[in-house]
């Protein structure tokens, strides 16, 4: 029986969140969405609904409202350039393991959708910092009690024409997209792949956890 998606969407003032929240307007199985976001993430549609909450370390003022979903496309995150492992952890780990506990006590049956990176470190043991606290957090990802948890490893995203909260480093190197799509494929999808494999992973399931960016690819085409 195909699922209607009711999704949480974080991050969705930022280019990662802004794509996917795109693709979920854009979606007939996508039944409803929820942006929660420290400010307005600036669109609106009948199907979209907005919780600002500035705090994301504690949801339990806005937990009431959580309830009844079956998806989340946790897009929320930040550049560890500049910054030390401790204040990386806090805002990575700690931050998205907050919000994941109580969506997995509300919510049991739902997919949760972790944005990562290529070259993250599933051993949590690897020279760099970045990758060790990304592993980390999908590693306790998985182990909540969520129907499904995948790990999404995005390399370059092509941005969605038209969307405004593109990476402002984007501008240049987006000319390059067809040049790097024909040398490093296994590197290279579209921001509106990555919307569409989470759609379809909470639709269909996947053999793996962990999807690459070649898996992203196959999940944007599933059907």
């Amino acid at each position: 029986m195909e699922i209607k998606i009711k999704a949480i969407v974080t991050g969705a003032s930022g280019m990662v969140g802004e794509g996917v929240l795109h693709e979920c307007l854009l979606d007939p199985q996508v039944e409803a969405v929820l942006v929660i976001g420290r400010k307005p993430c600036g669109t609106t549609h009948p199907k979209l609904k907005e919780i600002i909450h500035s705090d994301f370390f504690d949801i339990s003022p806005i937990a009431d409202q959580l309830s009844g979903y079956n998806a989340c496309y946790f897009c929320l995150g930040v550049s560890s350039v500049g910054m030390k492992e401790p204040e990386y952890y806090e805002l990575t780990y700690t931050l998205t393991l907050n919000v994941a506990q109580t969506l997995s006590k509300l919510n049991p049956d739902m997919t949760f959708c972790y944005v990562s990176g290529v070259g993250t470190d599933s051993t949590e043991n690897g020279r760099l910092m970045w990758a060790r606290v990304k592993g980390k957090t999908e590693n306790d990802l998985m182990k909540l009690p969520f129907k499904q948890v995948f790990a999404f490893r995005p390399g370059y995203m092509h941005p969605t024409p038209g969307l405004k909260n593109v990476n402002k480093y984007y501008k240049y190197i987006t000319w390059m997209y067809p040049l790097l799509r024909l040398i490093y494929p296994a590197g290279v999808s579209t921001m509106a792949d990555l919307g569409r494999a989470m759609i379809n992973v909470t639709r269909l399931g996947y053999s793996k956890q962990v999807i690459e960016v070649t898996d992203i690819k196959v999940l944007a085409k599933m059907g």
